[in-house]
């Protein structure tokens, strides 16, 4: 495969998501990065919000919208694509990809899909719908959290073996807030500190009962999920347990089998650590059998296979390219 075949545009490319989305976006070799959109930013090089470009980009950011592209990464905030979307008259020509929560499970209806602004958005985890994703137009990326948790508990719904109440606690890094400032993002406060939030009522609840429940036939159990701010900048690690009356060599042949064709799905038999997965796409999954417990660790970049990384392997099954063109990143290790 020779040459680029696909014109990209990001919008809302100052922050987070939006800087790992054009760093990859700018290394993925099918791929021209056509503009980059920010209204806070506009007339500015990329390279002077993300410093770590300068040499790599020529690139300005813009806060005028070019039209002629083949996808466009909305990495806006919550409700803000809803607004974009809604004040834009976008060719249907051109694939969407967002970032945000607006256009995700429709918790409302039995389909896998979202319909808005005369658009379809399919969910975007590939571990679940990459046939759906292949035949798709518009991509609503999942949620961070969510797609921690669900990669750890899909191959116990797709058996229908969900069937006592689910604990989860997981911690994320600073990077999870987003760029704008809180008093829970300081560095004085982050930095050797720890707290919970948002405990049993986390936004991503809804997408990930949405995932479980359209897969296992019977009733899904409660999900418990209690969330901790961590003291670093990146990464997510989450710990779910459920009662599962097998063996844990059935469990490993269960998770191994689910997972044998999705290449950034790993089983580990042990026990991992953050900068195994931190600066790739990765998601790194331990399973351990305590008593009546299956328990699940699993761990992933939460700005790269939780988001900007995710939108990418999205965008490669939406163009029908290799999934895993683009995303052979390196770890951090140490």
């Amino acid at each position: 495969m020779g040459g680029v075949s696909i014109n990209a545009g990001i919008v809302g490319g100052a922050g987070y998501t939006g800087g790992e989305l054009i760093r990859l976006l700018l290394n993925h070799p099918q791929v021209q990065l056509s503009f980059v959109h920010s209204n806070s930013q506009a007339g500015k090089p990329v390279h002077a919000v993300h410093t770590d470009l300068l040499g790599d980009t020529d690139l300005y950011f813009t806060d005028t919208l070019d039209q002629d592209v083949d996808v466009l990464f909305l990495c806006v905030g919550h409700g803000a694509a809803k607004t974009f979307m809604a004040e834009q008259q976008l060719p249907v020509s051109i694939k969407i990809i967002d970032l945000s929560q607006d256009f995700r499970w429709n918790e409302s209806s039995k389909s896998d899909a979202v319909s808005a602004y005369d658009r379809v958005f399919v969910y975007g985890l590939p571990e679940l719908q990459r046939q759906a994703i292949v035949k798709a137009e518009n991509i609503a990326n999942p949620g961070c959290f969510a797609t921690a948790i669900q990669l750890a508990l899909l191959p116990l719904a797709k058996q229908n073996l969900l069937a006592a109440e689910i604990h989860v606690s997981g911690i994320t890094g600073s990077t999870g807030a987003g760029q704008s400032l809180s008093p829970t993002s300081h560095y004085s406060w982050r930095s050797g500190n720890l707290s919970n939030y948002k405990v049993l009522s986390h936004q991503h609840l809804h997408e990930i009962r949405r995932t479980l429940q359209g897969l296992q036939e019977q009733a899904l159990p409660d999900i418990n999920f209690v969330p901790y701010r961590g003291p670093f900048t990146r990464g997510i690690l989450c710990t779910s347990y459920t009662r599962f009356y097998q063996t844990l060599e059935q469990a490993q042949e269960l998770y191994t089998t689910y997972y044998a064709s999705h290449p950034f799905v790993h089983i580990s038999t042990d026990t991992p650590d953050l900068k195994q997965v931190v600066n790739t796409n990765k998601c790194i999954l331990h399973l351990q059998k305590e008593g009546e417990y299956l328990v699940i660790t699993s761990i992933i970049d939460n700005l790269l296979k939780g988001a900007s990384g995710q939108a990418v392997q999205n965008m490669n099954l939406l163009f029908g390219m290799p999934e895993q063109l683009g995303l052979q990143l390196k770890a951090t290790s140490f």
